[in-house]
Order: structure tokens, then sequence, then C-alpha cells
């Protein structure tokens, strides 16, 4: 299964351009998630310019975690059927999706995902296609 997730605000506390605290449960998820055969593929807005690596210090970040991304702002998999700029997923998780469930945890700046939530169900999700 091909997941797109978010990074600020649903992997680490949006403190953009810096990276912020982990939400709660996110990168324990995603170990599980991957162990169970998911393709996990950053779907972020930062970027690299000149002088400010963002996405590749978000890629490091979950490198030094231990999460092994299938793909980066795209599906290397789509290349065969589309040119479409747009990750393929068969599922997406983002603090900004409407309807992903929430929590506010206390020195965060914003709300992000709620993993003891999310996890469960996305870990079902996986499940019941393997």
């Amino acid at each position: 299964m091909y997941i797109c997730v978010d990074f600020d605000g649903t992997i680490v506390d949006h403190q953009y351009p810096e990276i912020g605290e982990p939400v709660p449960g996110a990168i324990k998820w995603m170990k599980r998630l991957q162990r169970y055969g998911a393709r996990l593929i950053l779907f972020t807005m930062r970027s690299d310019e000149p002088g400010r690596e963002l996405l590749s210090d978000a890629v490091r970040y979950l490198q030094s975690e231990g999460i092994e991304l299938y793909g980066i702002n795209r599906n290397p998999d789509q290349d065969v059927w589309t040119s479409s700029p747009k990750a393929y997923g068969e599922l997406y998780i983002d603090d900004a999706a409407f309807g992903c469930p929430l929590i506010y945890p206390k020195g965060f700046g914003r709300p992000c995902v709620d993993w003891k939530k999310v996890g469960p169900h996305v870990e079902h999700m996986v499940l019941s296609r393997t």
C-alpha cells in the first residue's frame, strides 16, 4: 500500500523552517506500517533551495529515526503510467486533511495528527491488503 505522509503537523510539530518536536506516536506507527509492507512517501511542501536544505533536512531526520522512504514528493512507480506531478498514494495522512483526527500536545504550536487514532486504522487497511 502506498501511503503519502505530510511532515509538519503530521510527523513533527509545525516549527517551519525548523524541525519541530516529534508528534506523539508518529515514528512508532510509521515503522510499524513499514514492517507490514507499506510504502511510505514523504509528501510535503518543504523544498531545497540555495543555502536552505529544508526538504533534505526532513529526509535526514526520518532516516535518523529509522524510516526508509519509498519516495519523496513522488511515487517512483507512477512514472510508467502518468506524468502528473502529484504523488500517487492510496492513502494520504496530513494534519490539514478534512476529518483527520487531531490532538494539541502541550507546547506545540498547532494541532497535529492523532496517531493513537490514525495508526490503528491505517494498520488495519495495510493488513487487509496482505
